[in-house]
């Protein structure tokens, strides 16, 4: 499946996820690319719109490659071939740090005037782009179940099966359009994949009525 833009992703995935719909879910982006995506799904979904904080730890020479991530609370997930991509213990606690430090500069970018959305006792639907290896979105997925939301949902348009796997327990459902077998990069399945700038992030988030925040 290649969908032509991030929109018309946002809209299948809309269709998907129709279950959902008068139940006032929360929509929760990995930001940036997610961020427009879950704008469309919040609101054919009648639902409210947030972000979920969590960077991918790079790998030593290969930034676009993750070795793990981390989320808001400063939680830590290492895949097991960490080590293997040159990522020794002070390495990573270098990009752990850096890291860190550029969610703690989002939040404040993002969100100056309110706290987040609290996902307690919420239908919450975390949304991504696409999976490459699904590091990012364990680690978004972690930190949103220590906030026990009633149920917790992953939403992507595409994955490789495995990473789609992988993330069978960590939510209570799983929603992946398309798994395809010969899977290389989450930008290969889009005809037009512009990055996201924070400034679209920051319009899409400050499109929140103070009803909806409250």
């Amino acid at each position: 499946m290649i969908f032509s833009d991030r929109i018309v992703a946002a809209n299948k995935m809309a269709e998907a996820l129709s279950d959902y719909r008068g139940q006032h879910p929360l929509v929760m982006a990995i930001p940036r690319g997610a961020v427009p995506m879950a704008k469309v799904i919040s609101q054919q979904l009648g639902g409210e719109l947030d972000v979920v904080l969590v960077r991918k730890l790079r790998a030593q020479d290969n930034p676009e490659y993750a070795i793990g991530s981390i989320d808001e609370s400063g939680w830590v997930y290492l895949t097991e071939f960490a080590e293997r991509m040159g990522a020794d213990e002070s390495y990573v606690k270098q990009e752990i740090a850096d890291q860190l430090k550029t969610i703690r500069q989002r939040r404040a970018q993002y969100t100056p005037n309110r706290a987040p959305i609290d996902v307690a006792e919420r239908v919450v639907i975390v949304i991504d782009d696409g999976l490459a290896t699904g590091s990012t979105m364990i680690a978004a997925l972690h930190a949103l179940r220590q906030k026990k939301p009633a149920e917790l949902i992953c939403a992507v348009p595409v994955a490789p099966q495995g990473v789609v796997e992988s993330l069978y327990g960590k939510a209570d459902r799983v929603v992946c359009l398309s798994s395809p077998s010969d899977f290389y990069a989450v930008g290969q399945y889009y005809l037009n994949f512009p990055q996201v700038s924070d400034e679209e992030v920051i319009a899409c988030l400050a499109s929140l009525t103070k009803s909806e925040i409250n």
